[in-house]
């Protein structure tokens, strides 16, 4: 199976059938079939990982924006790019081109959008792609498989694979494969890493995160509390780049603590449940660990099969084991900062850097600490402010590369100097 998916993407990567504009209007079709099958789309998410159907709706607009995206955008972003000479004379530009079949590792908790970031721009550039899915995703895998062949891209264009381990090492070595995306959990991409490595593949890494969320003073506290609640609690709490750990200068911390928890116990009505029973143990015995470390746990209900009631953790060590942990779920830590220099040096106190959120009323101070935080990605008084033009990705152990925006076609082109002199 798999090597026959590679075979087939080698084989249109090789034919060049299409043109830029073409394959434009082809990631047209998909965005337009994204919004036709949403309400399919959106079923088939909530019943595999159980995703609430508004958010799963939600995530097929979006991932149907991006292909949208990258088709108005491919022929700007793919034409030469004229260099200045410093001495001689002619010309060089550098020139954009596809480097080949390329092989995308996905998760579960966004069938869609996960796989949009990563397929719409390479698309849009020429290369082929062969996209493992988790095996938790079947049927969302093969229902995008249908809309890039309803949407009329050559056989092997995209090429859906059910595969093992095994498998998708050897594809990741196999010489056909030049590039390999992986989206998921850190230990995972240390592994995809390695392999690559090994084989001088080029490969870009989104993994975990321990996301801080900083709130250093607000003119409306109920809003910026809303924030936080939001921060967290999209997709059940697992998001790679969900608010997670709650940084809260020491004159709001008590008046915000009370707020945060009373909203996030009454998420409680209507939470839905984790996407395993395993996901939900998991989360359960990293809560009990740093409870046991010293922390105070705020949560009514206990965990039921995968349902994993809402809580907030205080009295979290920095200096724990537990706190350098991603918690994948619907359970907030929160810190008291005495200082802006406190907020920022806990802000960096974990071993990702994927987003963050600083919130504040002081203009000059948004941007000093942004300036400071280790992330990828620093997000200043709001929220769900992500959009296809802007750039994701992190830094230490959550990952390099960048997807979105004009960063996310470059990754995976040979950006080729073409100098021409004056010899005739």
């Amino acid at each position: 199976m798999m090597d026959r998916a590679i075979d087939l993407a080698e084989k249109a990567y090789r034919a060049k059938a299409t043109t830029v504009a073409q394959r434009a209007e082809l990631l047209h079709t998909v965005a337009a079939l994204h919004t036709a099958r949403s309400g399919e789309l959106a079923r088939l998410a909530h019943e595999e990982m159980g995703k609430p159907l508004d958010e799963a709706v939600a995530e097929v607009e979006f991932s149907a924006s991006i292909y949208a995206f990258y088709a108005a955008n491919a022929e700007s972003f793919l034409a030469d790019e004229p260099v200045e000479l410093l001495e001689g004379e002619g010309t060089a530009v550098i020139r954009r081109q596809p480097i080949g079949v390329l092989l995308g590792i996905m998760p579960w908790n966004y069938p869609y959008y996960q796989v949009a970031r990563f397929a719409a721009p390479n698309l849009a550039l020429g290369n082929t792609i062969v996209l493992k899915h988790a095996p938790q995703c079947p049927e969302s895998a093969a229902a995008l498989q249908r809309i890039f062949a309803d949407a009329g891209f050559p056989e092997g264009g995209y090429v859906n694979v059910q595969a093992t381990n095994e498998q998708v090492a050897d594809a990741i070595a196999d010489a056909r494969v030049q590039g390999v995306s992986f989206t998921g959990s850190e230990r995972g991409g240390a592994q995809v890493a390695e392999t690559a490595g090994r084989n001088l593949k080029k490969v870009v890494l989104e993994l975990g995160g321990s996301d801080p969320f900083i709130v250093l003073s607000t003119e409306d506290l109920d809003a910026t509390v809303q924030a936080a609640v939001d921060a967290r609690f999209e997709n059940t709490g697992q998001a790679c780049n969900a608010g997670k750990r709650f940084i809260v200068a020491d004159d709001i911390y008590d008046e915000f603590l009370d707020r945060f928890t009373k909203k996030v116990l009454a998420k409680a009505d209507g939470l839905a449940p984790l996407s395993s029973v395993t996901a939900a143990e998991r989360l359960e015995d990293q809560v009990r660990r740093v409870v046991d470390e010293g922390a105070t746990l705020v949560c009514e209900g206990r965990r039921e099969g995968a349902f994993f009631p809402p809580g907030v953790l205080t009295g979290v060590s920095p200096a724990s084991p537990s706190a350098a942990e991603e918690l994948f779920g619907p359970v907030a830590t929160v810190y008291r900062a005495g200082s802006e220099a406190e907020a920022v040096e806990l802000a960096n106190s974990t071993p990702y850097g994927l987003g963050s959120y600083v919130f504040t009323t002081d203009p000059e101070q948004a941007m000093r600490v942004a300036d400071r935080i280790e992330a990828g990605m620093v997000f200043v008084n709001g929220v769900g402010l992500e959009g296809p033009e802007l750039p994701f990705g992190g830094i230490k152990r959550s990952g390099f590369g960048r997807e979105l925006g004009r960063a996310g076609i470059d990754e995976f082109a040979n950006k080729k100097l073409i100098r021409e002199g004056t010899l005739r």
